[in-house]
C-alpha cells in the first residue's frame, strides 16, 4: 500500500514549489528553519581558506600526473575479497511489494547548507527503508575525522541504513575514511617507493597522504547512529543492492570519472546476469549541463554503453558531483532512460543559469532545480553584496525574464511583464547567464571556479534530495527541495516528479 503521508505531502509540495511562486523558492523567507538548532557549530565551511584548497590538491595532481585511484581501488577490492566479501559485492534487502528510499548527493560540508536539508529529509523520509548517498560523503578530503559532524550527526535521527558510493573528494584521503565507515575495512598498508623522475614520481611528492584514523573518536561518533535499525555494512565501494522487483547498482568513478578494468568487468557481469529493471547510482552524472559524459572504462567501452544495452534493462542513472538537480529523459532506440543529477544534498550550489538551451533532449522536457532564473537572481544578489556593486542585483522577476529570453522558453511560474534593460543584460553577462561579446567562455569558468568561491550560509540554499518509491510495475522519483526557510521545512516543495514503468 502506498505511503499515504508521503503521497499527501507530495501533493501539497507541488503547490508550494519554486515552479509556482517566489515564496516557494524561498525568496520571501520570513523565518529561518529549525535546522540551526541541529548544527554543532555556527562556523562556516569555506572553500576560500588556503588550508582547504591545499588539502584538496589531489584532484589537480590527478589531472596533471595521472589518477592513481584505479590501483588503490584494486588493493581495497583485493583486501575485501580476501576477507570473504560476496563475489558480486551483492547486498539483499527484504522488501514488500511497495517500498521507498532516499537518494541524496554531495552532502558533507557540515555547515548550514548541509543541515538545512535534514528536517525535510527526516519528515519526507520517515517511512523510507534506506538511503543512498551518491558521491562526496565528506568534504574537503573524505577524512575519517570529519565523519562525526558531517555524516553521523546530521543523519543521527534517520532511522534506517545509509549506503554510499564515493565521490572524488572521498578519494582525496585514499578512500580510507569511506572504507572504514561504510565497509568496516582497516587501512591499507603503506607502499613506499623511491622517487622516480616520472609523472607518478612527481605526483607522489605532492600527493596528500591518507590521514591516520582516531579509532576512539570514530567509535564515539558511531554511537550517534548506533541503533540496530541504522546498521549498514556494504561489501565494497561499488555494489549491487537487490530489492526484489528492482536492482540498484552503485559504481565508484574515482577522482577523474572513470572505471578501472576490474570494476568495468564486474559492471558488465552484474548487468547482464539479471534481467530485472535497474537503476545506476554513479559518482559522476552521464548527462549534465547539456554535456554527455559516458564514463570511460579502462581497456575500452563506457558505462553508458552498458546502461543503454536493452538486455541490461536500466531505467535510470542517477549521478552526484554537480551540486544541483537536473533530469534528462533520453530516448534510446524507442525507450526512455531517465538520466538525473542529484548533487544538491548539502554542498554549495552550482549555478544552473549557465546551462544553455539543451539539445540532448527537448528543452521543454528538461528539468533543473534551482530554476535558471532563481540561480541567476541569487548569484546577482551574492556578488552585488560581495563586490558592493548594486547594479549587479537582479530581482527574481528580472532574472526569470532574462533567462526566458536567453533560453527561448516560457517561464514556468507566472511573472508580471518585465522590460529588459541594458543594465540587466550586462549584469547577466557578468554572471554568465547572458552571451558575452565574442563568445567569452564564461559558462565553463563560472561553473568550475566561481561557484566554489561563493559558498554561503543564509537561505535560500536551493538544496534537494530524491524520494524514490517502488510499487508493482512502477518506479516514482520525486525531487524535494530544502531552502532553509521554516515554511519549506514544514511543507517540503516537490520540484519534479517522474514515473517510470517497470513492466
Amino acid at each position: 500500500m502506498a505511503d499515504i503521508g508521503v503521497e499527501a505531502a507530495a501533493a501539497r509540495g507541488k503547490l508550494v514549489s519554486s515552479r509556482v511562486s517566489e515564496h516557494g523558492a524561498g525568496w520571501h523567507c520570513q523565518e529561518i528553519g529549525s535546522f540551526q538548532a541541529l548544527r554543532p557549530s555556527k562556523n562556516s565551511f569555506t572553500w576560500l581558506h588556503p588550508k582547504t584548497l591545499w588539502r584538496s590538491r589531489n584532484e589537480i595532481l590527478a589531472g596533471l600526473f595521472g589518477d592513481p585511484s584505479a590501483e588503490v581501488r584494486r588493493r581495497w577490492v583485493a583486501s575485501l575479497r580476501e576477507n570473504g566479501a560476496d563475489p558480486d559485492f551483492r547486498m539483499t534487502r527484504q522488501t514488500g511489494p511497495e517500498y521507498s528510499f532516499i537518494v541524496i548527493g554531495d552532502t558533507g560540508e557540515g555547515d548550514a547548507s548541509q543541515y538545512a536539508v535534514v528536517p525535510g529529509l527526516l519528515k519526507t523520509g520517515a517511512t523510507t527503508d534506506f538511503a543512498v548517498i551518491a558521491s562526496d560523503v565528506i568534504y574537503p578530503t573524505g577524512a575519517a575525522s570529519d565523519y562525526c559532524d558531517k555524516f553521523f550527526r546530521p543523519f543521527k535521527d534517520y532511522d534506517a541504513p545509509i549506503y554510499a558510493i564515493p565521490g572524488n573528494h572521498d578519494w582525496y584521503d585514499g578512500l580510507g575514511g569511506f572504507m572504514r565507515v561504510f565497509c568496516g575495512a582497516k587501512p591499507l598498508k603503506v607502499e613506499r617507493e623511491g622517487f622516480k623522475l616520472s609523472p607518478a614520481g612527481l605526483r607522489g611528492l605532492l600527493w596528500k597522504k591518507p590521514e591516520a584514523i582516531d579509532e576512539a573518536a570514530l567509535a564515539e561518533a558511531w554511537k550517534l547512529r548506533g541503533k540496530p535499525t541504522q546498521e549498514a555494512r556494504q561489501p565494497a565501494p561499488y555494489w549491487v543492492l537487490d530489492l526484489g522487483e528492482l536492482v540498484l547498482v552503485g559504481i565508484d568513478t574515482g577522482i577523474t570519472g572513470s572505471l578501472d578494468r576490474e570494476q568495468g568487468e564486474w559492471l558488465r557481469h552484474v548487468s547482464s546476469a539479471d534481467a530485472r529493471p535497474k537503476v545506476l547510482i554513479t559518482g559522476k552524472p552521464i548527462y549534465v549541463r547539456n554535456d554527455y559524459k559516458p564514463c570511460p572504462i579502462e581497456g575500452g567501452g563506457t558505462v553508458d554503453e552498458i546502461v543503454r544495452d536493452p538486455a541490461h534493462n536500466y531505467v535510470a542513472a542517477i549521478g552526484g558531483d554537480v551540486h544541483n538537480y537536473q533530469r534528462f529523459p533520453v530516448n534510446v532506440d524507442g525507450r526512455v532512460i531517465q538520466y538525473l543529477v542529484s548533487g544538491g544534498g548539502g554542498a554549495f550550489m552550482h549555478a544552473t543559469h549557465t546551462i544553455p538551451r539543451v539539445d540532448k533532449v527537448h528543452e521543454d522536457d528538461f528539468r533543473c532545480y534551482p530554476l535558471r532564473g532563481d540561480s541567476l537572481s541569487f548569484y546577482s544578489l551574492l556578488y552585488s553584496r560581495k563586490l558592493r556593486m548594486k547594479w549587479l542585483y537582479l530581482t527574481p522577476e528580472e532574472a526569470v525574464a532574462l533567462m526566458s529570453r536567453r533560453i527561448g522558453n516560457e517561464p514556468v511560474r507566472d511573472t508580471p511583464p518585465v522590460r529588459i534593460t541594458a543594465r540587466m543584460k550586462w549584469a547577466a553577462r557578468f554572471l554568465g547567464g547572458w552571451p558575452m561579446p565574442f563568445h567569452l567562455p564564461v559558462g565553463r569558468f563560472f561553473h568550475r571556479w566561481i561557484s566554489e568561491l561563493t559558498d554561503w550560509d543564509t537561505p535560500p540554499f536551493f538544496k534537494s534530495f530524491l524520494h524514490v518509491s517502488v510499487s508493482p510495475g512502477e518506479l516514482r522519483i520525486r525531487c524535494f527541495a530544502a531552502t532553509g526557510c521554516l515554511a519549506q521545512e514544514l511543507e517540503p516543495p516537490v520540484e519534479d516528479e517522474v514515473i517510470i514503468p517497470l513492466a
